[in-house]
């Protein structure tokens, strides 16, 4: 099979293209504004291609090419950047594309094309997107974002320092255990971001069907309290919370896949099942449009932050250890009544404990996964009826028939 040669012909041309593309967007900002920018299209083509001079120079062993090239560039970006501040305008962003420009055209000859086009075609986005980044940047949550930024640092801090090895006779991994930390937080933070940002726009119910994303126990108890203090919305706050419920079972599924797929082929049909059966639930709810002035799901905390990514290590490596002694002293009972009882509050630990520690799979691992996740879903529906009197009735049916049919899928193994 013949491959693609990036002939000096072609590289040439795209030099040309990706300065032009560059000089094209600094000409078309410079009209919108009405004043003339440090340079304009020629000039970026001009300087992508200079680069692309520099960089065949370099080819053919002209060592000083590249910095003299490099120098000349930025003493022009200089006097350019020093020629407006003297018109009292500030920013350097003109000037910065320059430079970058010389160095894509110089790429272009040096290196892989696919480094100088991501380069040219990126850069090109960010200049012509300024407006929408900053107001982006306006909006952006002060807090959300310095809770992600704390997190990455602990992750690329942690993370490398962990000794990647079992230890004791719970087998419990660092490593391993950070990477579950890190991988249920972003799968999380992906439900709080999109019920943050979303809820609000489309609704109560979509608010609680993102908010199943991160937490579904969360949500229903925040739409049970957005029940309490308007009783008239209770038929959307409890189809909101019913539909969390069903989100639950794809994310344990998609976590169950990342973490150990070979439980897959026993439980997609069966957690897929349950949650189209929670979608089901939802019909004969009386529908009442919500008002643009009602409150969406905002109990949600986020994941990304410190403490609670902490919190659910604390409680995978001890639903671990616990889940290993329990199966020692009491067998597959032990097990299951374990099952039940971590189904109270968040059953995303123990599951994942379960399956990472899990070689082969057997039928008790598997009624384990269902039993927990009906004793959640029981959970749910008392907390909503506790919290919220409207509709008492039918949320104790819905989710005690929805419960109900977990059984069947547990006898089954």
């Amino acid at each position: 099979m013949n491959t693609f040669e990036w002939t000096f012909e072609l590289r040439f041309a795209v030099a040309l293209a990706l300065g032009f593309l560059v000089g094209l967007e600094r000409e078309s900002a410079s009209s919108d504004r009405k004043f003339q920018y440090f340079a304009g299209v020629r000039t970026y083509t001009i300087i992508s291609l200079y680069g692309f001079g520099c960089g065949w120079l370099h080819h053919i062993n002209v060592g000083l090419a590249l910095p003299i090239g490099m120098i000349s560039v930025t003493a022009l970006a200089v006097v350019g950047y020093l020629a407006k501040l003297k018109e009292g305008r500030i920013g350097s962003t003109s000037e910065v594309a320059a430079l970058l420009t010389f160095i894509i055209g110089a790429l272009t000859m040096l290196t892989d094309v696919w480094v100088a086009m991501s380069l040219g075609i990126i850069s090109t986005i960010l200049l012509s997107e300024k407006a929408d980044l900053e107001n982006f940047v306006e909006r952006l949550d002060k807090s959300e974002f310095l809770a992600v930024l704390k997190f990455l640092l602990v992750t690329v801090i942690i993370l490398p320092v962990l000794p990647n090895q079992e230890y004791s006779q719970f087998k419990l991994n660092p490593t391993r255990i950070w990477q579950i930390v890190i991988m249920v937080s972003t799968i999380g933070f992906v439900g709080y971001f999109l019920t943050k940002k979303l809820g609000s726009k489309l609704g109560l119910w979509l608010s609680g069907l993102l908010g199943g994303i991160a937490s579904s126990t969360a949500v229903a108890i925040a739409t049970a309290r957005i029940a309490k203090r308007h009783p008239g919305e209770s038929a959307n706050a409890l189809e909101a919370s019913i539909l969390a419920s069903s989100i639950m079972y794809l994310r344990i599924l998609v976590l169950i896949w990342l973490i150990n797929p070979i439980f897959i082929q026993f439980l997609w049909w069966k957690l897929v099942l349950l949650s189209i059966i929670g979608g089901l639930m939802v019909i004969g709810i009386k529908y009442k449009k919500i008002s643009e002035d009602d409150t969406p799901v905002t109990t949600l905390q986020n994941p990304f932050e410190i403490r609670p990514a902490m919190m659910f290590a604390v409680f995978f490596v001890g639903l671990s250890v616990i889940t290993i002694l329990s199966q020692k002293a009491f067998g597959s009972v032990g097990l299951l009544v374990l099952s039940a009882i971590t189904g109270v509050a968040d059953i995303d630990p123990f599951i994942l404990s379960l399956v990472h520690q899990t070689v082969s799979v057997e039928r008790v691992f598997v009624s384990a996964v269902i039993i927990a996740a009906m004793s959640n879903t029981i959970v749910k529906g008392i907390y909503f009826a506790t919290i919220s009197k409207q509709l008492q009735k039918t949320t104790l049916l819905r989710y005690g028939v929805w419960a109900a049919l977990h059984i069947p899928l547990v006898l089954i193994g």
